[in-house]
């Protein structure tokens, strides 16, 4: 399982032009499903990213996690993560979850998270989305479970 976490001022998730979610303070977390990936490792990235200290404290030094600023998470399912480029010109999607396996996970992480006491809101599985964010920083990161 593969993360890009997006530490944001604001951001939001449209499909079709239309607001589904939306969220201040806190962080965007893309989030791609890897063949292999199980329920392990959606406890290790929802678990890890609870305790990360990636939010600046009044000293602007990053010592607080997103429980301690009180944020939210707008969680984006991205099985373009999984991407491989490493032959010819055009992106190999071999590497990425069934989409059945893919939103098992996804729902699986997202219910991890609430569990982390995280606020959590949602664009939907597999759908054609617009995100919009304003990255704080910019600060982003990237996690993976197999790291």
């Amino acid at each position: 399982m593969v993360t890009v976490i997006q530490r944001c001022i604001s951001a939001n998730v449209k499909i079709k032009n239309k607001i589904i979610a939306e969220i201040d303070q806190g962080a965007v977390i893309l989030l791609g499903i890897v063949e292999g990936d199980q329920f392990e490792d959606a406890d290790y990235i929802a678990n890890k990213f609870a305790m990360l200290r990636i939010y600046n404290d009044h000293n602007n030094k990053m010592n607080l996690s997103i429980k301690e600023i009180k944020g939210s998470v707008l969680v984006i399912s991205q099985f373009t993560l999984c991407a491989s480029l490493d032959k010819g010109r055009r992106p190999s999607f071999l590497n990425a979850a069934s989409p059945s396996v893919g939103e098992e996970l996804y729902q699986y992480f997202i219910s991890t998270l609430i569990e982390n006491n995280i606020q959590v809101k949602t664009g939907k599985f597999g759908a054609d989305m617009d995100v919009e964010l304003i990255n704080q920083g910019p600060a982003t990161f990237i996690l993976d479970s197999k790291s």
